[in-house]
C-alpha cells in the first residue's frame, strides 16, 4: 500500500536562493545552483511543495590538512597540496555541483597565512572550476575580519556564499558581502533564538533576507545529532509557519564534524568493523539524518559518503 501524502498545508515557505553568476549575469561561472523553496516538511505534501533539491558542497581546504585520518586523506593524496587541483578533482571526477573553499590555513594555530595567500587561492580556484563557490573563514574572528573582506573582493561578481557571521562578529563581513554582491551565511550555536537574532542584525544593516543562508553548529551521529536535528526541524517549521526571519535555506558542516568522531576514524577498534567502511558510513548517516530535517546544503568530504547521500537525494526527489 502506498504511503499517503501529508495533507497539512502551511502559510509560509523557504526562500529560494541562487548561487553563482554566469557570463550573462556578470560572472564567470559555467553553472549555478538554486536552493530552498520548500512549502512543506520533508516527505510532506505534493511534489510541487518540495522545493529545490538539496545540494552537496565538497570541501576544499586552502592548505594541506594535517589532522585528517588516513582513510579520508587517501582519497585526495595527489591533490592535497593544491587547492586548484583538489577543486578540479571534486568537480571533474566526483561530479561536485558546489565547492566549499575552507580557509583553515589562515587560522593563527594552523599556519597563520595572510590575505595574499587567501586571495590567490580564491582566484586560482575560480579559474580552475566553473561551479559556484562557498567561501568559508577559519572561525577566528580577528583573522576572518582581516582576510575575508579581501577574499570577498577577489570573488566580486561571482555571487558566492560567504561566511560565517555571528551576533558578536557580523558587521565587517555583512558590509563587504553587500558591496561585492555575495550571499551571506549567518551562524548560531544550535540556538534558534540566536539564529533569528543574527538574521535581524544582518537585515538591520541593509542585507536582504533573501540572500541569507543560516548555519547552526552541526552535531554528528553520536555527538549531538538529535539536538541538531531538532533545531533544524524547528527552524524549518518556523519558516513554513510564516516567520520571515527564519525563512532562510540552511547549511550544515557534516564533513568536519563527522570525521572528528572516533568511531569514524579510529583504525584500531576490534569489533567496530573496517574503518574504510565505517568512516564514510558515519558521514553519510549524519548527512541523511539532517537532510530529513530540511537542510538545503550539506558540506561533505569523503567521495563515497557524498555518492551515497547524492543517491538518497535523487531518490527522494524522484517521487
Amino acid at each position: 500500500m502506498p504511503v499517503p501524502e501529508v495533507a497539512e498545508s502551511f502559510t509560509g515557505s523557504v526562500n529560494c536562493l541562487t548561487l553563482g553568476a554566469t557570463k550573462d549575469d556578470g560572472g564567470t561561472r559555467t553553472s549555478t545552483v538554486t536552493i530552498g523553496g520548500a512549502k512543506n516538511v520533508v516527505y510532506g505534501g505534493s511534489a510541487d511543495q518540495m522545493g529545490e533539491k538539496p545540494v552537496i558542497a565538497m570541501d576544499v581546504l586552502d592548505s594541506r590538512p594535517e589532522d585528517w585520518p588516513d582513510v579520508l586523506a587517501e582519497n585526495y593524496k595527489d591533490v592535497l597540496n593544491s587547492p586548484t587541483d583538489w577543486a578540479k578533482k571534486c568537480v571533474e571526477e566526483l561530479g561536485a555541483e558546489l565547492i566549499c573553499l575552507k580557509f583553515d590555513g589562515i587560522h593563527p594555530d594552523k599556519g597563520d597565512k595572510d590575505a595574499a595567500h587567501a586571495v590567490k587561492v580564491t582566484q586560482d580556484v575560480l579559474k580552475a572550476v566553473g561551479v559556484p563557490l562557498v567561501l568559508w573563514g577559519c572561525g577566528f574572528d580577528d583573522k576572518d575580519n582581516q582576510v575575508m573582506p579581501k577574499v570577498s573582493e577577489a570573488a566580486k561578481g561571482e555571487n558566492c556564499l560567504i561566511g560565517t557571521v555571528s551576533e558578536n562578529n557580523y558587521k565587517a563581513l555583512t558590509a563587504i558581502a553587500i558591496a561585492d554582491g555575495h550571499n551571506l551565511i549567518t551562524e548560531a550555536p544550535l540556538d534558534i533564538n540566536i539564529a533569528k537574532q543574527v538574521n535581524i542584525l544582518a537585515s538591520d544593516m541593509g542585507f536582504p533576507l533573501e540572500r541569507i543562508v543560516t548555519f547552526q553548529a552541526t552535531g554528528a551521529l553520536g555527538y549531538g545529532i538529535e539536538y541538531a536535528y531538532s533545531i533544524q526541524e524547528r527552524q524549518r517549521l518556523a519558516a513554513l509557519d510564516g516567520d520571515k526571519m527564519m525563512a532562510m535555506p540552511a547549511i550544515c558542516d557534516v564533513g568536519y564534524e563527522s570525521w572528528r568522531a572516533k568511531e569514524a576514524k579510529l583504525a584500531d577498534a576490534p569489533g567496530w568493523g573496517d574503518v574504510s567502511d565505517r568512516g564514510p558510513m558515519w558521514e553519510a548517516a549524519t548527512a541523511i539524518c539532517l537532510l530529513q530535517a530540511g537542510v538545503d546544503i550539506i558540506r561533505m568530504r569523503h567521495p563515497r559518503a557524498a555518492k551515497t547521500v547524492n543517491n538518497f537525494i535523487n531518490q527522494l526527489y524522484s517521487r
